[in-house]
């Protein structure tokens, strides 16, 4: 039986189409799910992998078109693996990662929030002020290539702009694949880290290689001409240093609070500013800290939380996995006149048991922003809290995720064996077009 028109029912978490064919006796058969198809939509697929359960496919024919489907912006969409949902209309991707979130809070930690926040979204496009572009020569495309991954390729789009990055630095990528291929390392220097600062553009080139004095010539000539800054990575992202010019201080700001930020290019940062501003406005919102309280900052980077947090509380301890960025965050603490306020310290929060928070002392409240592994541990540690330590438990938990289903499996260790209800929790769209969904969440403990 010939099955290659299907109705998509919804999107995926990688934003793919997911449709059923249907068996032989009318009942529901095979999961398939076709890139490029939006809910509602009649398609014609081809399947490009077969499970005995599901199968991969492509778009090849829309016989009923969603209403939500709109031309996509950039002429690489398709080809290059940047983006996944430029064909849907941008308030459409944030209902779309909304129910992605409530679904799985549901099926995954059976939890369901008491009232669903208000998205946050911004910019649609030229929002990504962080990027990690590949670099490869390859002669029967031209030449130098510098860009994304093709979608599920190792191959690199062939890619002269791109509309989610600064405008700037669209413009940026044909004469930096004219820079690479004159360098006399061209084929040594596997990668180009972007990390856009307040009025600063950061160039990290991995040189597997140290340049010559020609290629520094051209480097220094480049900055110049593009008014970015030129870092060097020999090896290990510990080995980067500012190469030209080397008077220019890489940050960004988070003026509501009156925080300056410096970071180095190969540091963790969000990747888009205006949206980071927004959410850290709103995390403190709903965390609500009151001055004479105490609070921890988990997971706390270079302290793109924590700062913030210490202009309202009375003391913040925040905790880092990365020894790095433990002392990037007391650098910038120290910066920012709020080392007095603050306390840091390095451990694996991936290990964390009930015993360090009874060693750390009571929080009245905690933040927590873990990497797409999530907090389980620290989630499992906070709610065992027992007996006549009990009281150690802190009364609000503000939980930021960068991946729902790490979010919906904590939240149900929270609920249904910590003791909190899950007050409130709303998706934040760091990544316009893409299928990643960030999100915020809010535990209280029970009366």
């Amino acid at each position: 039986m010939q099955h290659d028109i299907i109705e998509i029912e919804s999107l995926d978490m990688e934003g793919r189409g997911v449709g059923h064919l249907q068996n032989e006796d009318g009942s529901q058969g095979k999961v398939i799910f076709v890139e490029g198809g939006l809910p509602g939509e009649r398609v014609r697929f081809q399947s490009f992998r077969k499970k005995p359960k599901w199968e991969a496919a492509t778009l090849t024919e829309v016989h009923r078109e969603s209403s939500l489907r709109v031309a996509p912006k950039c002429v690489y969409f398709g080809t290059c693996g940047g983006c996944a949902m430029q064909h849907l209309d941008p308030a459409a991707q944030v209902a779309v990662k909304q129910r992605v979130l409530e679904d799985n809070l549901w099926h995954i930690g059976k939890v369901r929030a008491e009232s669903m926040l208000t998205p946050i979204h911004g910019p649609t496009w030229g929002y990504r002020y962080r990027a990690r572009l590949s670099v490869r020569h390859v002669a029967k495309k031209g030449g130098m290539l510098v860009g994304f991954h093709e979608r599920k390729s190792s191959f690199i789009a062939d890619m002269k702009t791109c509309e989610i990055l600064p405008p700037h630095v669209s413009a940026m990528l044909v004469p930096l694949r004219e820079l690479v291929a004159s360098l006399s390392i061209f084929d040594r220097m596997p990668q180009l880290e972007l990390a856009v600062g307040e009025g600063v553009t950061a160039l990290v080139m991995r040189n597997m290689e140290p340049l010559n004095a020609d290629d520094e010539a051209k480097l220094r000539a480049f900055a110049d001409a593009h008014r970015v800054q030129w870092w060097l990575q020999p090896k290990g992202p510990d080995t980067v240093y500012p190469f030209y010019p080397v008077d220019t201080e890489l940050f960004y700001a988070l003026p509501e609070f009156g925080v300056k930020m410096p970071f180095k290019p190969t540091d963790f940062t969000q990747v888009n500013h205006q949206i980071n501003r927004v959410l850290v406005a709103r995390a403190l919102r709903l965390l609500d800290v009151q001055p004479g309280e105490r609070v921890a900052d988990l997971f706390c980077g270079l302290g793109n939380f924590t700062l913030p947090l210490a202009t309202q509380a009375r003391e913040v301890v925040g905790i880092e996995g990365s020894a790095t960025l433990t002392q990037r965050a007391e650098e910038n603490a120290r910066a920012n006149g709020l080392d007095a306020k603050t306390r840091f310290s390095t451990r694996n929060l991936f290990e964390a048991n009930s015993e360090d928070f009874i060693a750390l002392g009571r929080f009245d409240r905690v933040l927590i922003d873990p990497p797409r592994e999530g907090a389980f541990a620290v989630c499992q540690a906070i709610g065992d809290l027992a007996g006549e330590h009990a009281a150690l438990k802190p009364k609000r938990i503000v939980y930021v995720s960068c991946n729902p289903s790490t979010l919906a499996r904590d939240a149900g260790y929270l609920v249904h064996q910590g003791g909190y209800v899950l007050k409130q929790a709303g998706v934040v769209n760091m990544f316009p077009h893409t299928a990643h969904v960030e999100s915020i969440a809010v535990f209280e403990l029970a009366a």
